[in-house]
C-alpha cells in the first residue's frame, strides 16, 4: 500500500504527528524538541497566550516556516467559551482551524460531548475546519462527523495520564466507521503508545505531556518522530495473523532427512 499525505480539510502534511506546546521546562527546549519531533503542526492554547508587549510570546518560539500553527480551545467547558475562543483566534489572523475542546469535568478532565457537539456545529457553519477533541465513544465520534468535522480526536487515554491506549477495540471500531481522519489525542506517555496508536490505524497522534515533561524532551520527540512513522508503515505493511500454536520459520519441506 502506497502511503499518501494527511489530508484534514484543506490542509496537507506529510508528519502524521502533531505536537503541543505546554508544560514545558524553557521555550529553548521547547523550541528544540519541536525541531526534532519532524511535525508540522503546533496545537497552541488560545485561552493561555500572553498578549502582553512586556512579556515573552509562545507564537515567537514556533517556527511558522516549518509549521502550522493549530488554535485550540483548552480551559473552555461551554460551547459558548470553545466558540468565542476560535473566534478570537481568528481575529488574531491564525488559520481558519480550530482543536475544538471543551471540557466537562475539571477533575478528570474528560470532554463534554454535549457542548463540543454544539460547538462544533456553530463553527462548521462559519467556515472554520473543525477537530473536535472527544473520547473513545462510537457513537459521538460518528456524530461529530456528521456534524461536519474534517477529523476526529478520540483520547486514548485521560489528558496528561500517560497510559497508552486503554480501549484499542473502540479506537478499531472508530476507524472503521469513519470517512475522516481520526487522530488520537492524549495519553501518550511513551514512543510505544505512538506505535499502538498508529499500528490500529489512526491517521495521526497529537501528543504534547509525553515529551515536554519527558527526562530529555529533545530525545523522546525523536523517539514519537520514528515511532509514529514506524507504526505508520506497519499498518501498511500488514501485520501477520497470530496463531495460537507455532509456526515454522523454516518450512520442513524440502528438508534432506
Amino acid at each position: 500500500m502506497n502511503d499518501e499525505k494527511l489530508k484534514i480539510g484543506k490542509f496537507e502534511f506529510s508528519s502524521r504527528l502533531i505536537i503541543g506546546t505546554g508544560k514545558y521546562a524553557n521555550f529553548d527546549i521547547m523550541e528544540k524538541a519541536h525541531e526534532a519531533s519532524g511535525a508540522e503542526v503546533v496545537t497552541v492554547a488560545i485561552r493561555r497566550i500572553n498578549f502582553n508587549n512586556k512579556e515573552e510570546n509562545i507564537l515567537e518560539h514556533i517556527n511558522k516556516n516549518k509549521m502550522t500553527i493549530l488554535p485550540n480551545t483548552a480551559g473552555c467547558y461551554t460551547a459558548e467559551e470553545a466558540i468565542r475562543t476560535a473566534r478570537l483566534a481568528k481575529e488574531l489572523g491564525l488559520p481558519e482551524w480550530v482543536k475544538l475542546e471543551v471540557i466537562g469535568d475539571k477533575k478528570t478532565l474528560m470532554p463534554d460531548n454535549e457542548e463540543t457537539l454544539k460547538a462544533a456545529k456553530v463553527l462548521v457553519k462559519e467556515g472554520f475546519t473543525v477537530l473536535p477533541y472527544t473520547n473513545d465513544d462510537i457513537v459521538a465520534c460518528k456524530k461529530f462527523e456528521e456534524a461536519g468535522a474534517a477529523a476526529v480526536m478520540p483520547l486514548g487515554a485521560p489528558i496528561g495520564s500517560g497510559q497508552g491506549i486503554l480501549n484499542p477495540n473502540n479506537i478499531k471500531i472508530i476507524l472503521e466507521n469513519a470517512k475522516v481522519p481520526i487522530i488520537v489525542d492524549a495519553g501518550v506517555g511513551t514512543a510505544s503508545d505512538a506505535v499502538i496508536a498508529m499500528e490500529l490505524g489512526a491517521d495521526g497522534v497529537l501528543l504534547n505531556t509525553g515529551v515536554a515533561l519527558a527526562g530529555d524532551p529533545v530525545r523522546m520527540a525523536r523517539a514519537m518522530k520514528l515511532a509514529v512513522e514506524s507504526g505508520r508503515d506497519a499498518f501498511l505493511a500488514g501485520r501477520i495473523p497470530k496463531k495460537l500454536y507455532a509456526s515454522a520459520s523454516s518450512p520442513i519441506e524440502g528438508v534432506i532427512r
